[in-house]
């Protein structure tokens, strides 16, 4: 464990499994204390997993469409742990299914998870970080958010789009704050999708990325904690891709 993040408290959406854990796994490494919430229950088990006694993690189940939960869980941090300094909107919805099958119904759950979620954490959090004077909001977008695409639904694609916009808006709203606000955009990591690829699908995948293989989700790890740190204190509204170069600006 290094201290980069030490004193900092987090608070990580979808964070069960995948870039979520990921995400909050780095963070925790770095000495932050960090709350992972997921709809998924399981999140309480695997906080307790990754924290090891230190009391510096634990798990809440939350829906991110649900404004008046996080207001809930923010002011309870904030009794519990004085602070809020870190958010990640990491939380999601992924429908494969083609354009023209698309229900209403589902059009509208895809976005109430990824955009509503995100644009109701970035308001319950950036309410608290403008009034400290600082804090850090990171938000998961995606390559699909960039270059269009229905490989994991055109609902999702549009909502990721939406995230990057978001984004922007509240790095501008909260900037005179010492709040920053950025995205990260990541495509073709390893984890619990690719995992349950046949082989050959992944390797045909990887061939496509001109690093030459998938991403670790430790990457984009990385990148969040980069985000996080004092190092990062003149970046906001921006899009850091991790991407193997398979889209290049």
């Amino acid at each position: 464990m290094t201290d980069k993040l030490a004193g900092r408290v987090a608070l990580v959406t979808g964070a069960a499994q995948g870039l979520g854990l990921a995400i909050a796994r780095a963070f925790h490494e770095q000495g932050a204390s960090v709350l992972l919430t997921d709809v998924n229950r399981a999140v309480r088990d695997v906080a307790t997993q990754l924290d090891a006694g230190a009391g510096r993690s634990r798990g809440a189940v939350q829906d991110v469409r649900d404004e008046a939960l996080w207001q809930e869980l923010t002011a309870g941090l904030m009794r519990d742990r004085g602070s809020l300094d870190i958010l990640v909107n990491n939380a999601a919805l992924t429908i494969s299914k083609p354009l023209w099958d698309i229900p209403a119904a589902e059009w509208d759950d895809v976005m109430a998870v990824n955009l509503r979620g995100t644009f109701f954490g970035c308001r319950a959090a950036g309410r608290i970080m403008r009034e400290a004077g600082r804090g850090r909001i990171i938000n998961i977008s995606s390559l699909a958010g960039q270059r269009g695409g229905v490989v994991a639904g055109g609902h999702y694609s549009a909502s990721k789009a939406g995230i990057v916009v978001l984004s922007k808006c509240f790095a501008a709203e909260l900037a005179a704050s010492n709040v920053t606000v950025n995205t990260i955009a990541p495509a073709a990591i390893e984890g619990p999708i690719t995992r349950v690829m046949p082989a050959d699908k992944v390797a045909a995948m990887a061939k496509t990325i001109p690093v030459g293989r998938l991403g670790d989700d430790r990457e984009v790890g990385a990148a969040a904690v980069w985000l996080a740190s004092d190092e990062a204190a003149f970046v906001t509204g921006a899009t850091i891709d991790v991407n193997g170069g398979i889209n290049m600006r």
